[in-house]
């Protein structure tokens, strides 16, 4: 792949600056977003609005933006109290659910500041539950303790020794979200390019240059790679170490043929050696109830059901360390969860520990989703957003959930470091 004259210059022989909106002879933008989904929109959007004029463009392997993590999730506004605090995870969850319902608002997106329970079933999970509440208190998050009566007037079908109401929760369609960033960011001069995969990256000491899977070649000045389920693989092309690999964990979900049976969103406390938050009941904006999701190892980047293997992506999985330290670790964990995975039976009784109206022919499917986790080398599962850099790069290597909720301080961010690496202050 060729940068053309990779002088660096404009035609008259000066060079222009990000900010004027000018970009340098031999490129076809400043900045190169691989990746279309919340978190890749959000930053081009971003870019548009701190440095106006700059010329961004956004790969996007699929027809159409949003069709993997940002569109396949239980579409929770979260608050923040999981994460720890002064995290990346914490610091933007929090300041991102306030400006995910103030966008939804301004944009007339459907969502809705719902609060929620986590309810603790067994004695063994109180401490883990006031825990919580600390915590949620240290990010600056309102919580209220609630008993078994203050529950039930909550939610009177659900049943637990104890719980906290979480005020700042709410749902939101990401989906639509994702569209709508990427309609404002193409409304101030980004270009979004579906169908077009990212197939070979050149970095030389003036800029980067992508080579597409339609036989395109964009050059740019700075690359960011958003890539989500094939970040660690974007970052090997662009010739970077990532240090960590996507080991892809599918969540299965159903939904609640009798809605009424919940009145808002239900959690359990969750297991702190997990970044996952286990089977929860979630009111979406349409009114449906979603159910889950579990965790289960996926057999492909996009696996979406058992049936769908792809040999490679599973081999380079197997072939990393940190897959198989994992299962040795939390084979019990693991085992549970694809035994709810296969039976419908023992899912349902999951879900009974909170709400124990519920039957087996309430569940019906419902699409499941792929969390792309990073994994290091010795089995370690990244807990909080990871962003690298190198030269005239950056790579968003984990940002599963609550990346939604966030992208909008992520965006900033990203864009934030982007224009750094080729010397622009947004």
């Amino acid at each position: 792949m060729s940068f053309g004259n990779g002088s660096g210059h404009d035609g008259s022989g000066g060079r222009r600056s990000v900010r004027s909106g000018g970009y340098s002879g031999g490129f076809d933008c400043d900045v190169l977003i691989i990746g279309g989904g919340i978190v890749g929109l959000s930053t081009a959007y971003a870019l548009t609005r701190s440095a106006p004029g700059t010329r961004v463009v956004v790969l996007e392997k699929e027809q159409r933006t949003a069709r993997h993590q940002t569109g396949r999730n239980s579409g929770v506004i979260h608050s923040g109290i999981y994460y720890r605090p002064g995290s990346l995870k914490a610091r933007f969850a929090v300041r991102g659910a306030a400006e995910m319902t103030e966008f939804c608002a301004e944009q007339s997106l459907p969502y809705e500041v719902t609060g929620k329970l986590i309810v603790a079933t067994g004695r063994d999970e109180l401490p883990r539950l006031h825990a919580l509440a600390q915590r949620g208190r240290e990010n600056g998050i309102p919580v209220r303790e609630l008993g078994p009566a203050q529950i039930a007037d909550e939610e009177p079908g659900v049943r637990g020794l104890a719980a906290i109401r979480v005020a700042t929760t709410g749902i939101a369609d990401y989906g639509a979200v994702a569209a709508r960033l990427a309609e404002l960011a193409g409304a101030a001069g980004a270009e979004v390019r579906c169908g077009a995969e990212a197939v070979r990256i050149a970095r030389r000491p003036e800029g980067i240059a992508v080579g597409t899977s339609d036989g395109a070649v964009i050059r740019a000045r700075t690359l960011v790679n958003c890539a989500g389920l094939h970040c660690d693989r974007i970052a090997r092309l662009a010739g970077d170490d990532p240090g960590m690999r996507i080991v892809p964990f599918r969540g299965e979900y159903y939904t609640l043929a009798r809605p009424g049976l919940v009145r808002g969103l239900v959690y359990p406390v969750p297991d702190p050696a997990f970044p996952f938050l286990g089977v929860h009941l979630t009111r979406g904006t349409d009114g449906t109830v979603h159910v889950g999701p579990n965790a289960v190892p996926a057999l492909a980047r996009e696996g979406y059901g058992w049936g769908t293997v792809r040999p490679a992506e599973l081999g380079t999985t197997l072939a990393w360390p940190g897959a198989w330290r994992i299962a040795g670790r939390h084979w019990r964990y693991g085992a549970g969860e694809l035994h709810r995975s296969l039976s419908k039976r023992a899912f349902t009784e999951a879900v009974r520990r909170l709400l124990p109206a519920v039957e087996e022919r309430d569940l019906r499917r419902s699409p499941a989703g792929v969390r792309a986790q990073a994994v290091l080398r010795d089995g370690t599962l990244v807990d909080d957003f990871l962003i690298r850099e190198a030269p005239r790069t950056v790579h968003v290597l984990n940002a599963p959930s609550p990346a939604a909720t966030a992208a909008l301080p992520i965006g900033r961010e990203i864009a934030r470091r982007a224009l750094a690496s080729v010397g622009v202050r947004a």
